[in-house]
């Protein structure tokens, strides 16, 4: 007869990795629509740089850049951990 075959998910990485991604991914969401419900001015940070000359205008987000940086660190080095 032929070999039994298992019915459930594949043994490996993915089974171990999927469901922290799933999880990782849902707090990330639940995080970026707390940030937006309160309201957080995540564009226009003290430290952004803007430039306006007439009509032209030039905008870099130097602070906020940072700011998000230090969470990501953050945030990745938890989950190595994990």
């Amino acid at each position: 007869m032929g070999e039994a075959f298992s019915v459930g998910p594949p043994e490996g990485v993915f089974s171990s990795v999927m469901p922290k991604l799933l999880i990782v991914t849902g707090l990330a969401i639940a995080a970026a629509g707390a940030v937006w419900w309160l309201g957080v001015p995540l564009g226009r940070l003290p430290g952004d740089i803007v430039v306006r000359r007439g009509a032209f205008s030039f905008y870099f987000p130097l602070t906020t850049c940072v700011l998000v940086s230090v969470v990501l660190t953050a945030l990745l080095a938890v989950l190595r951990r994990w």
